[in-house]
C-alpha cells in the first residue's frame, strides 16, 4: 500500500472534531505541536506513557503542524515522537510500536496545530465582512487553509498556497479538495475576490493537472457572476472532468451588508432563470457519466418555488454541509422514519400526552415547512415554530445561524407544558450562538418560562431517539 493510499484510509480515524461539520470559530491560539487531549488506555501511547496535557512536537523527525503530517507519517507499524511536557518543560524522545491495523490511541486539540492559515482576499460577498460588530473576535476570523478543506471539507480560494503547499497537495494526493472558485474570467474574479483572485486559478489549474478531485462552489451574486458568466464557469467546469461536484449557492446578506441588499431570495423569477440555466448542465453529465455534478443549492428551488429534486439528483451528497440535499434528506428521511417507525412514533405521542407535553420544534425559516413534514405528521402530532433572524436581519434563514435573542423574543412568556426541542446545529463545540449567548442560558431561560428543553438533531431517526430517551 503506497504512502497515498494511507493517508486516505487514515484520514477516517480523524477525530470528531475534524469530521464533523466546521466550527464557526476556532477556539485555540497554534503552538508549538499537537496538544493531546485523551489518550485510550491501553493503547501504544497510553503504554509509553503520554498522558492528557502533552504535546507531540515531532513525528519521525518533523514538526507536526498539522493532521496530515501525523496520518502521513503514522502508516505504519512504529513511529518516533518528541514529547513536551509542560509540568517540567522536558522534551523526551519516545518510539511507538503497535499490531497491525491498531490504533496510536491519541486524541488531539485540533486539526492543524500551527495556527489556522487565514484568508488574504477581500471577497465582496464575505459573510465575515456583513457581521455586526462587537462580536467575539474569534468569528472574524476568516479561514483559508487548504489543509482543512481536505481534513473538514471547509472551501477554500487556493490564493495563499504557496507552490511548497502545492506541491504537497500533489505529492501526498490530497483528494478530493474543496475549492470556492465563483467565477473564471480574470475581471469577474478580480471584481469579485481581490487582486489575488489570479493566484487561485492558477493553483487550481496544477491539483486539476495532478488529477485532484475538485468540490467546487459559486456564491452566486446577482449582476456579478450570474449570466453569461455563469455559463463561461459552468463550461469550465464541464470540460474538467476532476470537477466531480459543483455547487451553486445564492448570495447571502445581512443588514449590515454595505454592496448588498437583495439576492435572488427577493427575486423568484431571478431564481428560476438561475435553476433553468444549470438544467441543462445537468442533464448533460447525467448522459456524460451517469452524475449530476452540477448542485444547486436548496435555497434556490425554495426561493424559485420549485419541487425539490429527487434523491438521485444529489450523486450521494457530496457536499451536504453546504446547503446541497439538506431538505431532500430530511424528507425521505421523514418519509422512512413515518412508515417504519409507526410503533415508536406512537408510543412517543402517547408519552407525551401523558405527561400533557406539547412537542414544539424549533427551526429557521428556510427549513420549516420541510420540518413540519415530520414533526407536525400525524404520527407525533408536534408543532413547529420558525424563528425569524432579526439578529442577522437580510435574507439570513436557516437553523444553523439562529440566536438565542431571537428565540427568546419570538417564543411565548408562558412555555407551560410546553417540550422545546432545539436544533444542536445552532451551538458551536463550545455551546455557543452567533450571538455569543450560551445553549445553557437558552434552556435556563425556557425553564424560567415553564419549559422542558431537549438539545438535539432535528433530523427524524435523531430527534425519535431523543424524545424517547427524554420521555
Amino acid at each position: 500500500m503506497g504512502a497515498q493510499d494511507i493517508l486516505r484510509d487514515q484520514v477516517q480515524t480523524v477525530p470528531a472534531y475534524a469530521q464533523g461539520r466546521a466550527d464557526y470559530a476556532p477556539s485555540r491560539e497554534g503552538g508549538r505541536g499537537a496538544w493531546v487531549t485523551a489518550v485510550r488506555e491501553d493503547s501504544p501511547a497510553w503504554e509509553i506513557g503520554i498522558e492528557p496535557g502533552m504535546c507531540v512536537t515531532t513525528v519521525n523527525g518533523k514538526p507536526l503542524t498539522d493532521m496530515i503530517v501525523w496520518l502521513w507519517e503514522t502508516g505504519d507499524e512504529t513511529v518516533d515522537l518528541e514529547v513536551f511536557d509542560p509540568r517540567d518543560h522536558t522534551v523526551t524522545p519516545c518510539t511507538l510500536e503497535r499490531e497491525v491495523e491498531q490504533d496510536w490511541g491519541l486524541t488531539f486539540c485540533d486539526a492543524v496545530f500551527d495556527g489556522m492559515r487565514t484568508c488574504v482576499n477581500a471577497c465582496t460577498f464575505c459573510f465575515m465582512g456583513m457581521l455586526p460588530k462587537h462580536l467575539r473576535t474569534t468569528l472574524y476570523i476568516r479561514d483559508d487553509d487548504y489543509r482543512l478543506s481536505f481534513l473538514q471539507g471547509n472551501f477554500v480560494t487556493l490564493t495563499n498556497m504557496s507552490d511548497e503547499d502545492v506541491a504537497n497537495v500533489i505529492e501526498k494526493h490530497l483528494s478530493p479538495m474543496n475549492v470556492s472558485l465563483h467565477a473564471v474570467s480574470p475581471d469577474v474574479r478580480r471584481r469579485l475576490i481581490g487582486r489575488n483572485a489570479q493566484r487561485g486559478m492558477d493553483v487550481l489549474e496544477q491539483l486539476i493537472a495532478a488529477d485532484i478531485e475538485i468540490h467546487a462552489q459559486i456564491v452566486l451574486c446577482p449582476g456579478m457572476n450570474d449570466g453569461a458568466e455563469l455559463d463561461r464557469t459552468l463550461d469550465f467546469c464541464e470540460r474538467h472532468q476532476q470537477v466531480t461536484s459543483l455547487a451553486v449557492v445564492p448570495l447571502g446578506y445581512t443588514k449590515y451588508a454595505r454592496h448588498f441588499s437583495s439576492s435572488f431570495s427577493d427575486d423568484p423569477d431571478a431564481a428560476r432563470a438561475v435553476v433553468r440555466q444549470v438544467e441543462p448542465y445537468q442533464r448533460r453529465a447525467r448522459a456524460r457519466c451517469g452524475r449530476t455534478v452540477f448542485q444547486l443549492s436548496d435555497e434556490f428551488y425554495l426561493d424559485a418555488g420549485l419541487p425539490i429534486p429527487e434523491a438521485e439528483a444529489y450523486d450521494g451528497y457530496p457536499q451536504y454541509y453546504d446547503g446541497i440535499g439538506m431538505l431532500r434528506s430530511y424528507l425521505d428521511e421523514a418519509a422512512a422514519c413515518r412508515a417504519d417507525e409507526k410503533g415508536r412514533l406512537a408510543r412517543a405521542r402517547q408519552a407525551l400526552a401523558e405527561q400533557g407535553l406539547e412537542l414544539v420544534a424549533l427551526s429557521g425559516c428556510a427549513a420549516a415547512d420541510t420540518v413540519r413534514a415530520f414533526v407536525e405528521a400525524p404520527e407525533l402530532g408536534g408543532r413547529v415554530v420558525a424563528v425569524k433572524n432579526n439578529f442577522f436581519g437580510g435574507n439570513v434563514d436557516v437553523t444553523g445561524l439562529m440566536c438565542v435573542c431571537d428565540i427568546l423574543e419570538q417564543l411565548p412568556e408562558d412555555l407551560d407544558g410546553v417540550l422545546v426541542a432545539v436544533p444542536n446545529v445552532m451551538f458551536n463545540t463550545d455551546g455557543l450562538t452567533l450571538d455569543s449567548s450560551s445553549q445553557q442560558e437558552l434552556e435556563e431561560a425556557l425553564v424560567i418560562r415553564g419549559a422542558q428543553v431537549l438539545v438535539t438533531s432535528t433530523m427524524p431517526y435523531d430527534l425519535l431517539g431523543a424524545l424517547e430517551a427524554a420521555l
